[in-house]
């Protein structure tokens, strides 16, 4: 399989070329199907999985490759889904920078969906390479890490988001998880208090607050 950084590179070349008519074309028929398959994977995954077979049969362009991946996880298999994402990214005919960025952010969203977080963290590196600090692939990885209980890489990488983000509740949420972790009671109460400003009526950060109060109970704090 192509490094990255050798697809990167053959990408830059590819894209000096000026694109003709009917390719722009073909672009954007196969950008509105790939847009109608990702809305009836909300609705029905199995028949969206059926249409990107038949697309796939047609020529396995990246859209119809895209579809199926995002269809299997939406019909239970994460893991499969992920790996297709995560070959298409490396592969030639991918597309641009966007577009393999998208499909490795989908592949680490759904590694953590099969509960394979070391997988997952490969594909978001992958994908901050092609976004460096997006803050959303930054929370991912910070997801990945608390799950694989690595506490205090997941609050440097959501310190990182908090800078330009401080009142992201997805990310005041997690720090106060692995805050709370690290025995700093006093400032995973201050990231929930925050969190819940943004969103008063989350029971998930109600729990998680009297679940820091009662572990710095136990701890003597």
């Amino acid at each position: 399989m192509s490094s990255l950084p050798a697809l990167l590179s053959a990408l830059a070349l590819m894209q000096s070329a000026p694109m003709t008519e009917a390719g722009k074309a073909v672009q954007a028929e196969e950008a509105t199907r790939l847009a109608n398959c990702l809305e009836l994977v909300e609705t029905d995954p199995e028949t969206a999985y059926e249409d990107g077979l038949a697309w796939l049969s047609a020529g396995a362009r990246p859209g119809a490759r895209h579809c199926t991946a995002v269809a299997l996880i939406a019909l239970g298999h994460a893991d499969e889904g992920a790996a297709r994402l995560e070959e298409l990214a490396n592969a030639p005919d991918a597309g641009g920078i966007e577009e393999r960025r998208t499909y490795l952010t989908k592949a680490g969203s759904a590694w953590l969906l099969a509960g394979a977080p070391d997988a997952a963290i490969v594909a978001i590196e992958n994908a901050l390479k092609l976004a460096p600090g997006d803050p959303d692939l930054l929370i991912d990885r910070a997801s990945a890490n608390l799950a694989m209980e690595q506490w205090q890489t997941a609050v440097t990488d959501l310190d990182l988001v908090l800078v330009d983000l401080p009142a992201n509740t997805e990310a005041l949420e997690l720090r106060a998880r692995a805050l709370k972790e690290l025995g700093r009671y006093d400032a995973a109460l201050a990231d929930v208090n925050a969190a819940r400003s943004g969103a008063p009526d989350n029971i998930d950060l109600l729990v998680l607050r009297g679940e820091i109060r009662e572990a710095a109970r136990l701890a003597g704090n």
